[in-house]
C-alpha cells in the first residue's frame, strides 16, 4: 500500500507525526509513505523507515514572490509530481486550508479531519473521507488516531514510537558526556532569562559536567558565547545544519530546552530532557516521550500564549538545577 501524507510544517508538527507512521507500519506490513513537507524540514521524514520519498514544498518561499515562482516552473513541477504519483490514499494530517489545497492535485481519495476536528474547519471540504478526532489530546495522539481511522487499524495502547534510531543518528561517540542547552526559540516570551541559563551553566560547570550550546542565527550565537564565557566545561558549537544538530542531540546525556522544535526532536530521539514552559503549556504540544520532564512557570501570565511578554515567574535556575541533578543521577543507574 502506498500513501501520500501531507504535513508541511512546523518542525514540531512534523516530528509529532512520526509515531503515527510507526503505528501504520506495524499494522500494515509493506506500507510505504511519500510525504509532502516544507523544504526546510525535508530531512526529517527521510529518517523514518516507512517513508519512501520526500516531496519538498516551498509555500513559505513561494508566496513571497508568486510571479518568480510561476516563471521558475517550481510550482508546475510540484503539481506534476503529485499528479503522477500512484497512491492508494492521500492523508492530510495538517488540517489547514493550505495543506488541503495541495491535496486537490492528487489522483487518489483524500482523507482528513472532519469539520469539528480540523484546525481550520473549511479544510474538511476538500476531503473525500472525514474523521472525527477529539480535541484536548496531545498532538501526537490526535495524529495517531487520524491515521488509524483512515487506514483501518487500532491505535496501540503504548506510548507512541517515533521510529528513529538514536545510535545511528548520533554516529561516533563524542567523548565526555555533555548536557545540551536548546536555548533558541522564535517567541520572545519563550526565551528563558539569560541569567538563569548562565546560573545553570555555572552549576553544571562546578560539577565538572560539560555543556554544549548550538545556535541558529547570530543573536543565538552571541547569547551562547555570553553564557559560556569563563566556564571551563562549556562550549559553543560550530554552525550546524538540521542533521548536524540532530546528531549532537542524539549524542547528548540530557537536554534542557525551552518550548522549541529542537526540544521535540530531543524527545523523538529518546534523549532525557527538561523542557521549560512559560507562555505555553505542555498538555497538547509538549515534548512527548519517555524521560521528558516538563517544568511550568507559575506567574499570572504563565500559559497565556502571549508571544511578547516574558512569563517565567517561579521557574528560575534554582528550581531547574535540582530537577536536572535528579535526572542526571537517574541516568547513571541505567
Amino acid at each position: 500500500m502506498r500513501v501520500l501524507l501531507i504535513k508541511t510544517s512546523s518542525l514540531g508538527d512534523v516530528i509529532h507525526t512520526l509515531p503515527a507512521l510507526t503505528d501504520a507500519a506495524a499494522a500494515i506490513p509493506g506500507i510505504q509513505f511519500d510525504w509532502v513537507v516544507e523544504e526546510g524540514f525535508a530531512e526529517i521524514p527521510a529518517w523514518h523507515p516507512a517513508v519512501a520519498e520526500v516531496i519538498p514544498v516551498a509555500i513559505r518561499r513561494w508566496r513571497k514572490n508568486l510571479l518568480a515562482t510561476w516563471k521558475s516552473g517550481e510550482w508546475a513541477g510540484f503539481k506534476r509530481r503529485l499528479r503522477e504519483g500512484r497512491y492508494d490514499l492521500v492523508i492530510d494530517a495538517q488540517g489547514l486550508l493550505k495543506s488541503a489545497w495541495l491535496s486537490r492535485y492528487c489522483v487518489a481519495p483524500v482523507a482528513g479531519l472532519d469539520r469539528a476536528s480540523a484546525r481550520e474547519p473549511l479544510a474538511s471540504r476538500f476531503y473525500d473521507r472525514r474523521y472525527a478526532v477529539a480535541w484536548g489530546q496531545h498532538a501526537v495522539e490526535r495524529t495517531r488516531q487520524l491515521l488509524a481511522q483512515a487506514l483501518g487499524y487500532q491505535v496501540p495502547a503504548s506510548v507512541g514510537d517515533y521510529g528513529l534510531d538514536r545510535a545511528a543518528m548520533a554516529g561516533a561517540p563524542a567523548g565526555e558526556p555533555y548536557v545540551l542547552f536548546l536555548h533558541g526559540t522564535t517567541w520572545a516570551s519563550k526565551h528563558w532569562p539569560e541569567a538563569d541559563w548562565r546560573a545553570l551553566a555555572e552549576h553544571l560547570d562546578a560539577r565538572g559536567m560539560a555543556v554544549r550550546l548550538p545556535w541558529g542565527n547570530e543573536a543565538e550565537k552571541a547569547r551562547a558565547e555570553r553564557l559560556v564565557e569563563g566556564l571551563a566545561h562549556a562550549q559553543v558549537l560550530p554552525k550546524l545544519n538540521l542533521r548536524g544538530v540532530a546528531a549532537v542531540i542524539a549524542g547528548a546525556r540530557a537536554c534542557v530546552a525551552v518550548d522549541t522544535g529542537l526540544g521535540h526532536l530531543a524527545a523523538a530521539l529518546d534523549v532525557p530532557s527538561i523542557s521549560l514552559y512559560g507562555p505555553t503549556l505542555p498538555i497538547k504540544v509538549g515534548a512527548y516521550g519517555r524521560g521528558q520532564v516538563h517544568l511550568c512557570a507559575t506567574g499570572p501570565l504563565a500559559g497565556g500564549g502571549d508571544r511578547d511578554k516574558p512569563c517565567f515567574d517561579g521557574l528560575d535556575a534554582a528550581r531547574v538545577a535540582p530537577e536536572l541533578d535528579r535526572l542526571l543521577a537517574s541516568l547513571e543507574t541505567r
